[in-house]
């Protein structure tokens, strides 16, 4: 029971520490508050004073909660900002995909492949390679279709990788062809289209630099590489 006018005081809850023990504690754990940043919501600041000796818990709560609303605003668009370009990645490499397969000829495939696919992608060059021992044939010149050194594409892929990225490269006339001038950035893809067919890449290429990078997934540019290589596959009537 208090007098009127009187505020009451919470009695302490049992076997709560004593406010000596919470000093002692904090004194021995100066840290203790950045480490359970949580409790700066919950803690009641003192009021703003100047002084010797006296320390602004205020300002340092408040600075730390506008720090953590910061990073969390830009985490956030961050993520939202790469979700929308995984999407627009996706949706362009299935639509991709669903022409290569949607080819009425092995003349259209290559047409699709070396032409439409490059602006399907927001690339600028996109071309075949195909290893042979023999040089490029006429009637496949000015196809997109590059014809590679035996070995070549071992060497670029190693035994295990299907995909190669490059964030800043001068284009490669062995790759690209004419197109190589234009080219700053690079994905080039394994192209295994049979056992019974000589090794070959898919080449994109565009004058961004940085378009592609080693950071990046590679999953969907794999899978469009398979893609193309079931296509070519196929219409030639090759077995896997």
């Amino acid at each position: 029971m208090t007098d009127k006018g009187q505020t009451a005081v919470a009695a302490p809850a049992p076997n709560a520490p004593t406010e000596a023990e919470v000093r002692t504690y904090l004194k021995a754990h100066p840290d203790f508050l950045l480490r359970n940043p949580e409790l700066l919501s919950v803690l009641t600041p003192p009021t703003l004073q100047r002084g010797d000796q006296v320390v602004d818990m205020q300002s340092f709560m408040l600075q730390r909660q506008r720090v953590e609303l910061q990073n969390l605003k830009e985490q956030h668009g961050e993520l939202i900002g790469t979700s929308r370009a995984n999407l627009a990645s996706q949706s362009r490499v299935h639509s991709a995909a669903l022409a290569v397969f949607g080819a009425r000829s092995f003349e259209q495939l290559i047409q699709i492949v070396t032409t439409d696919l490059a602006v399907m992608l927001d690339a600028d060059v996109a071309t075949i390679g195909v290893e042979s021992p023999e040089p490029m044939k006429p009637k496949l010149r000015n196809q997109g279709i590059q014809i590679l050194k035996p070995g070549t594409v071992e060497e670029l892929f190693g035994a295990e990788r299907e995909v190669v990225l490059f964030d800043e490269v001068e284009g490669d006339p062995m790759l690209f062809g004419g197109g190589a001038g234009l080219v700053r950035s690079a994905a080039l893809l394994r192209l295994k289209v049979s056992s019974k067919s000589p090794a070959g890449l898919l080449a994109i290429g565009t004058r961004a630099p940085g378009k592609f990078h080693v950071a990046q997934g590679t999953e969907l540019l794999h899978f469009l590489g398979r893609a193309v290589a079931i296509a070519i596959a196929q219409w030639l009537d090759l077995p896997a």
